[in-house]
């Protein structure tokens, strides 16, 4: 296929395009290949084709100023929830600030307004040419720069942006917020503003762990200072893994939209329980019985619950993703823990139940490695049915007023799930087809970023097409906001 050039098209038909890529979480580029093949394809419905069909011309033709494109008819999307607003952009120095690149382009496809400073030690890895190209704007970089400074600039810096953003958020910068001090451009900033302050850690596991730098996170959060992240994975140094990776842009700016948010909250004053992710249940201190899991449904689904305004509460198995914003996270690892953590929370108002819980646990698990024997066979494994945590909550004294379970099936998906409705107790169930024949994406649902779900409860089947998991999220905790609106806890 052709190079897309975005550049080439016209402010209106840019916009539309960048307003399509922000609801999927793509690029402009990505977004523009995407439609092209899923028309190509005859994916795209005859009701959307005709309002994409301008766009389509525009991506496929060569443009040129003796061509104009009228304005597309009426708007496909309303304004992003960026569109507008006015983000500063604080870069610390390490290895991750080559993600602040991505982060200030994903910003900008969304409508907002970049302005950049720079550390000392992030121009070290990255340059100010590549941050002011994205921006479109001025890099700060000194305290005492004559042309900056005429008019107090590090004062109109930190009051001119909605949102300070600190990505990434080094140790060193950290230390400098919490306890106060103020010696170069990016901490006077961060200490001179009166707007919010997000910070997306990004350091060493060993640095992240080290009890100062704990102790100037916990000072920081009773300050007011936001969080997203750090994730746990591969470092950039050989050999070092661990909790410490800067968030994904993306991630980034699901923290910053529901800061940002203005939009109504149906969901404040709620307590919401969601539990994600697989549990391990061990057979011995190197082995596990689990699933395949990723946590990816049910952390969007956390955040969805936020963004409306929800007290969100969430059980998470072992993921390898990031906790959500604007949530409380619990961790756990087996499926005991998991039912205690979410017995321990009640009573909610709601209780959503999207972790893949194992069914089974051996029912001794070794306290050492159990070894090869040469000569005989492989060990028996005793199983015992682990608790079934829906059932237990949605027959529980101090049941929530709705009860939400997932089927994650293989098959006969509408006859297991509405089993499992009349059974466990819950008000509706959330059935997606695990199985490779599913036809989602080339790893399935189960690690997937997309998914399609029916809902199954006593009215009926209702089918949803096939979406991401955010867009799932979205929908359903839309959904759980109705049902809510005339349940009394």
């Amino acid at each position: 296929m052709a190079s897309i050039t975005i550049r080439n098209l016209d402010d209106e038909v840019k916009e539309l395009l960048r307003r399509l890529a922000a609801e999927n979480n793509r690029s402009m580029e990505e977004q523009a290949r995407v439609m092209i093949r899923a028309a190509v394809d005859g994916q795209i419905g005859p009701g959307r084709i005709d309002q994409i069909e301008r766009t389509l011309r525009e991506l496929t033709s060569t443009h040129s100023a003796a061509t104009p494109v009228a304005a597309p008819a009426g708007k496909i999307l309303p304004p992003g929830m960026l569109s507008g607003k006015r983000i500063l952009l604080i870069i610390g120095g390490g290895i991750a600030a080559y993600k602040a690149l991505d982060l200030i382009r994903r910003l900008r496809e969304r409508g907002a307004a970049v302005r950049v400073v720079m550390t000392a030690a992030a121009q070290e890895f990255i340059t100010t040419l590549s941050v002011g190209a994205l921006s479109a704007d001025h890099v700060y970089t000194e305290l005492f720069d004559r042309n900056d400074e005429h008019d107090v600039g590090h004062i109109r810096l930190s009051r001119e942006a909605d949102l300070l953003v600190v990505a990434p958020a080094t140790a060193d910068l950290m230390a400098k917020l919490a306890n106060g001090h103020a010696n170069d451009l990016a901490s006077t900033v961060l200490i001179a503003t009166d707007k919010p302050v997000l910070m997306a850690p990004a350091m060493n596991p060993r640095m992240w762990a080290h009890p100062a730098t704990r102790r100037n996170r916990a000072t920081l959060g009773k300050d007011g200072i936001g969080f997203v992240g750090p994730a746990r994975g591969e470092m950039a140094e050989s050999n070092e893994a661990g909790e410490g990776r800067m968030a994904e842009p993306l991630e980034i700016v699901a923290a910053i939209e529901a800061l940002l948010e203005a939009g109504p909250k149906p969901l404040a004053g709620r307590k919401i329980i969601v539990t994600s992710g697989p549990t391990h249940e061990p057979i011995d201190p190197v082995r596990y019985i689990a699933n395949r899991s990723s946590g990816k449904q049910g952390h969007a689904i956390a955040a969805a619950l936020a963004r409306l305004g929800a007290d969100v509460r969430l059980v998470s198995g072992p993921v390898s993703i990031a906790d959500p914003a604007g949530v409380k996270t619990i961790h756990v690892e087996r499926a005991q823990e998991m039912r205690d953590a979410v017995e321990q929370l009640l009573p909610a108002d709601a209780a959503i139940f999207v972790a893949a819980v194992a069914d089974w646990r051996s029912e001794n698990s070794a306290g050492e490695k159990i070894k090869k024997v040469a000569g005989e066979g492989p060990p028996v494994l005793r199983m015992v049915e682990n608790p079934d945590i829906l059932a237990g909550v949605g027959h529980h004294s101090q049941r929530p007023g709705l009860v939400v379970g997932f089927a994650a099936e293989t098959q006969d998906l509408l006859r297991n799930a509405e089993a499992k409705l009349k059974k466990k107790g819950a008000d509706f169930i959330v059935a997606n087809d695990v199985s490779h024949e599913s036809g989602i994406g080339p790893s399935g649902v189960m690690g997937g970023d997309r998914n399609r779900v029916r809902i199954v409860s006593k009215a009926g089947v209702e089918e949803w097409p096939e979406m991401t998991k955010d867009q799932v999220a979205a929908r359903l905790a839309a959904l759980i906001a109705e049902r809510l609106k005339t349940t009394v806890v």
